[in-house]
């Protein structure tokens, strides 16, 4: 398979000093000699000067002779090369890529919304002018394709998959890291570079966000409130334990019962408790 090879052209000032004799000495000899043989040099004019070319920086020139890869400028500045050639332009600057967000599904078959920020660069102008058709359409279909099967590759969340070790929400370096690794191996046909991969928007589908909104609010509930409950059930114990140590009160099993049950529920309850005050007895 066919690389790059650079190649340096002709400098372009040089050859416009030898255009600009050549002009001359057509000018002299049909004015002094007055010979029309001196009108053949205009057809070397104007070969000479299809022969120049600019570079900018960050650009490149491939140059195809008769269909037959001659080599790629890559030096920025003015040149002149053989008139004949085909001159294709290249940009070697780095390009962003922000891609449509697309409906996947993740690994469990949970419709989800996404898409990838890409950072690129020609590498090698030959495989991009010649072995895809087009290589900025290549960089967005093989970037899609990849993002889609990376989605079908990583659940959205371990929720309904616990033993995940990685999620695509929460194993971002990783997800991240195996996106970068599958883009490049796609572009490296075309030649291309990929100089950063991450994911940029990852939401789930809109007909099933609400649901999932529910379930993660439910599931932050019932972890808040196992924690409230572990807090409420030391403090109990704390209070018990004061009231025994300094010999305030003694309480039997029942009443001790009674205690813990009031105190769980002022402490565990969603609302703010309302004391009753009782002007009676404990027994009453």
């Amino acid at each position: 398979m066919k690389k790059e090879t650079q190649i340096k052209a002709t400098n372009g000032y040089l050859m416009l000093l030898v255009l600009l004799v050549v002009v001359i000495s057509m000018v002299v000899g049909l004015l002094v000699a007055k010979n029309p043989i001196f009108f053949i040099l205009g057809i070397f004019i104007i070969a000479v000067i299809k022969g120049f070319f600019i570079v900018n920086p960050n650009s490149s020139k491939v140059l195809v002779l008769f269909g037959a890869y001659k080599g790629t400028v890559r030096e920025n500045g003015f040149f002149w090369a053989n008139p004949f050639f085909t001159r294709q332009k290249i940009s070697l600057r780095a390009r962003n890529f922000d891609s449509e967000r697309v409906k996947v599904n993740d690994k469990i078959g949970n419709p989800i919304m996404i898409n990838v920020i890409l950072v690129w660069q020609v590498a090698d102008t030959y495989k991009s002018a010649f072995d895809v058709d087009n290589y900025e359409e290549f960089v967005k279909v093989q970037t899609d394709a990849a993002v889609r099967k990376l989605a079908g590759s990583y659940p959205y969340d371990n929720f309904d998959d616990e033993q995940a070790k990685f999620t695509l929400r929460s194993g971002m370096d990783e997800v991240n890291e195996a996106l970068e690794n599958e883009i490049t191996e796609r572009l490296a046909i075309a030649g291309i570079k990929v100089m950063e991969a991450r994911i940029g928007y990852l939401a789930y589908a809109p007909e099933i966000a609400s649901s999932m909104l529910k379930r993660q609010q439910a599931v932050a509930i019932v972890a808040a409130r196992k924690k409230i409950v572990e807090g409420a059930v030391g403090m109990v114990e704390d209070a018990l334990n004061k009231l025994a140590t300094d010999d305030i009160i003694d309480f039997d099993d029942d009443k001790k019962a009674s205690m813990v049950s009031n105190l769980m529920v002022v402490l565990c309850g969603d609302k703010e408790a309302v004391p009753v005050v009782n002007t009676g007895t404990l027994n009453s």
